[in-house]
């Protein structure tokens, strides 16, 4: 017997006004911030980078979902909202006001069912839990799982190459931020249970090592002090 085909409760125009929300809510963030807002000088907090890190995630998501065999509408819209309050709260408050957010926004724009939003809501709650991710709904770990993996790799590595420049370094220290990239990966294995998400983080892993190799390598021929 096949597998039985059920009706998606989210429909691709209604997911677009999802994502529509989400950039409209973080562009409000900022410009609602006094004096700069927090931390407003880093890449990573302005509404342009965590708009465009939510949509990896709901990427990343999506297909570790469907390769492990979890729920991948619920995994993707929790993706889409994760990150929702992340500019206006507190890094230890962001997940519960995001499950927040979209609580109301599920409940007012759509009939979708109970057990959905639930699900959805618990998922974007526990995105931050520290713990064991298998202790967690397969949705939920699909998407802690997901958030760990954009953060290592060429978008983790573009970020903290910025960062040098907001930190008034200079190029020969690229590969010391690099390396950072690759503490973070293999901290990351400690957040990751899944083989598709394990398998994303080793060729992460190896493409980072191998532009850090290529990096020093080139900064090494420089010399920084030209003789006369």
């Amino acid at each position: 017997m096949g597998v039985e085909i059920q009706e998606s409760p989210v429909s691709d125009a209604e997911f677009a006004e999802m994502k529509r929300f989400v950039h409209d809510y973080l562009s409000a963030s900022v410009e609602n911030e006094e004096a700069g807002g927090r931390m407003r000088w880093y890449p990573w907090h302005s509404a342009e980078y965590r708009y465009n890190h939510i949509l990896n995630v709901v990427e990343l998501a999506s297909e570790i979902a469907r390769k492990e065999g979890a729920d991948v509408e619920v995994t993707r819209v929790a993706a889409v909202f994760h990150d929702v309050a992340k500019l206006e709260a507190e890094q230890d408050e962001h997940a519960e006001a995001g499950a927040r957010i979209a609580k109301e926004y599920l409940t007012t724009h759509g009939d979708f069912p109970q057990s959905f939003v639930d699900a959805v809501i618990g998922s974007i709650r526990d995105h931050s839990y520290q713990g064991d991710v298998t202790d967690l709904p397969l949705e939920t770990q699909c998407l802690i799982e997901a958030d760990v993996l954009d953060k290592v790799g060429a978008n983790g590595t573009a970020l903290l190459l910025l960062r040098m420049g907001y930190e008034s370094r200079d190029h020969t220290d690229a590969g010391e931020m690099v390396e950072r990239v690759i503490e973070r990966g293999e901290d990351a294995r400690e957040r990751i249970a899944s083989e598709t998400a394990e398998s994303h983080l080793h060729r992460r892993l190896k493409r980072v090592r191998w532009f850090k190799e290529w990096l020093q390598e080139e900064i090494a021929a420089i010399d920084p002090e030209p003789t006369e």
